[in-house]
């Protein structure tokens, strides 16, 4: 069992349930992959106006709603202004994740305004995700060592998951002393560049996992949007530190930047069932560890969005834009009868999925 970062990792019996899910898929179930690809050909093109449109309006609702949480004077509003804010601007940042899937050509200037309205602004440009999300869909990289958004988390102490959701609280602070002084010490210094590649420029979860130096146009697009969020960083700071923003407003920020943070770290915990101890996968093994929340649920639509509640389908055909994977649902539960392993990953909700991630780690204490 190669099971990664295993110092903090529980003993326990695999489950029975997880026995059989790993007998069911050593191979792949080439009737379901069949039907996933010619169901969905007509589906694979990305609606620009959809695209616009929806960055467009959480970015304005957001920031509206923002504003408002900062300058009201009253506690109950700037509560509802701040939720708002934090929901919407959260829609808004889950782009990032179509970014990483647009093929060059698609969608000519899209990843340049959303890094100017919401990467750089939030911390979170978009080079610290392409480049990495793509290793968590390949086939030999999917929940080893080496896929950066894995951890055998239903394998782990029971004090790993609030510790998980903890380190999101906190990343806005990180992601502050990240930008403003990790990225102009690290020109100054090759060693400490070498470590903040590697370590820090990544928007990962496996603490094992190393990202090696952009090159080509990749690299450029890295230059331009850490140092984008560098001065963006230090500029936010001294002019806190100068009294220009008002700490209370500085404050208000970090606390919606926390709040989406966090509830992306909790939609993350219930993405996959996390029950790989290290080993390779296949295609349909993958697609089982990983977890769709389709209607009737509705409030999936606020803590999954833009697509990701159909997180198991779309590790199945990750070149569907969001706006297909609903219809790309409907049409494979049609035609895919109640014994494809299709269904298996559909789940009722959160909280399911929540209780049976504890339960599985309470198994290792």
């Amino acid at each position: 069992m190669n099971m990664f970062n295993a110092d903090i990792l529980g003993k326990g019996q695999e489950s029975a349930e997880t026995s059989v899910r790993r007998a069911v898929v050593r191979g792949d179930d080439k009737e379901m992959l069949r039907a996933a690809a010619q169901l969905t050909r007509d589906l694979k093109e990305p609606d620009a106006r959809i695209f616009w449109a929806d960055l467009i309006l959480s970015a304005l609702l957001g920031y509206g709603a923002l504003a408002l949480a900062i300058l009201s004077g009253e506690l109950a509003v700037k509560l509802a202004a701040g939720l708002v804010a934090m929901l919407a601007l959260y829609r808004a940042g889950s782009f990032i994740h179509e970014i990483a899937h647009i093929k060059k050509g698609d969608l000519p200037g899209f990843r340049l305004v959303w890094n100017m309205l919401i990467g750089v602004p939030l911390l979170a440009p978009s080079f610290m995700y392409e480049g990495v999300h793509n290793q968590h869909h390949a086939k030999t990289k999917y929940g080893t060592v080496d896929d950066p958004e894995y951890l055998p988390l239903a394998l782990m102490k029971p004090w790993t998951l609030p510790l998980f959701l903890i380190v999101a609280a906190l990343a806005p602070l990180a992601l502050l002393f990240r930008f403003a002084v990790l990225t102009p010490l690290s020109l100054l210094f090759p060693s400490l560049r070498r470590v903040v590649v590697a370590r820090y420029s990544g928007l990962q979860i496996n603490p094992a996992f190393r990202r090696k130096p952009a090159e080509g146009e990749a690299a450029r697009q890295w230059r331009w949007q850490e140092g984008a969020a560098s001065l963006w960083s230090i500029g936010l700071i001294a002019a806190t530190l100068a009294g220009a923003i008002p700490l209370a407003a500085m404050a208000t920020f970090l606390a919606v930047l926390s709040g989406l943070m966090f509830i992306n770290q909790v939609r993350t915990l219930v993405a996959h069932l996390w029950e790989n101890d290290g080993e390779p996968m296949s295609v349909t093994a993958q697609y089982l560890d990983s977890v769709n929340v389709p209607p009737p649920a509705t409030l999936p639509a606020l803590w999954a969005p833009v697509g990701l509640r159909y997180h198991a389908l779309h590790h199945l055909l990750p070149g569907l834009p969001y706006h297909s994977l609903g219809e790309a649902h409907r049409r494979l539960r049609r035609e895919l009868d109640g014994q494809s392993v299709y269904h298996a990953t559909n789940h009722r909700g959160l909280t399911p999925l929540v209780a049976r991630l504890a339960a599985s780690t309470m198994r290792r204490r």
